[in-house]
């Protein structure tokens, strides 16, 4: 089992899906590290040694943010925006659609479960 910056990688899987595994890496920068590293993109996960693992690691800690950095990072610019104040802060704080979606019918993701809104009663005479 290949375990690079704390993420155990699938090891049936070919080795340019495999790094898609970790936060931060999509397909293009799996298959650009494996150009790097000069690893052919379609050997697995399992058949990688110890001198692929190493090439990988060191391109990850050199040229990328992934896991636990990346996302901190992520979570300190929407709390800037929180905090001073702009449309995109505000929508976050709200948990509102933050990229002009439509909210009138949808947005169910952001905005959570229906609530029900229970009707007036009409006044009797």
């Amino acid at each position: 089992m290949a375990r690079i910056v704390g993420v155990d990688l699938p090891k049936n899987k070919r080795g340019e899906i495999g790094l898609t595994y970790i936060y931060g890496i999509g397909r293009s920068s799996a298959r650009r590290i494996l150009n790097e590293a000069g690893i052919n993109p379609d050997k697995k996960v399992q058949e990688w040694d110890d001198e692929d693992l190493l090439k990988i690691r060191t391109i990850l800690n050199a040229e990328f943010k992934v896991e636990g950095e990346l996302r901190s990072l992520v979570q300190m610019n929407i709390k800037r925006l929180m905090d001073i104040g702009c449309y995109r802060g505000v929508r976050h704080r709200q948990g509102l659609p933050v990229r002009g979606q439509s909210t009138k019918n949808n947005a169910r993701t952001r905005k959570g479960k229906k609530k029900t809104v229970a009707n007036k009663k009409k006044a009797t005479k």
